[in-house]
């Protein structure tokens, strides 16, 4: 049974950086691919950034390219994701996702494992 355990949110000021982490447990990720997703207040779930477990390939959305980095420490079986530069547009509630699969991709509907998200407040 695979589980997805966000932590490291919380309230910050504009400009301020967090760390989140993912940790993942229940079986091998190596032929896995890793998402971070966020939904805001009235918003639909957005993606973020994504992570192929195996060959570090990343990509991100356009809003967070240049501010936010994903990685992973394989021998942890976790996955980052470091938000610098932090605006009240990114206040959101913020999600972990694996899928199966090496390739990235930026739909919910692809991902079938997610954690139960932690919340990422940036005051201004």
């Amino acid at each position: 049974q695979v589980q997805l355990v966000e932590s490291g949110g919380g309230l910050v000021q504009a400009g301020d950086s967090l760390r989140l982490s993912c940790a993942a447990s229940g079986r091998t990720f190596s032929s896995f691919s890793m998402g971070w997703f966020r939904q805001a207040p009235g918003k639909e779930r957005e993606f973020v950034a994504t992570i192929s477990w195996s060959t570090g390939r990343t990509y991100y959305a356009d809003s967070v390219k240049g501010r936010f980095t994903i990685s992973r420490d394989n021998a942890k079986n976790t996955v980052f994701l470091q938000m610098n530069s932090l605006k009240p547009e990114d206040t959101a509630i913020y999600y972990c996702a694996a899928r199966g699969g090496v390739g990235l991709t930026t739909s919910t509907d692809s991902y079938s494992y997610w954690g139960q998200g932690t919340q990422v407040t940036v005051s201004s």
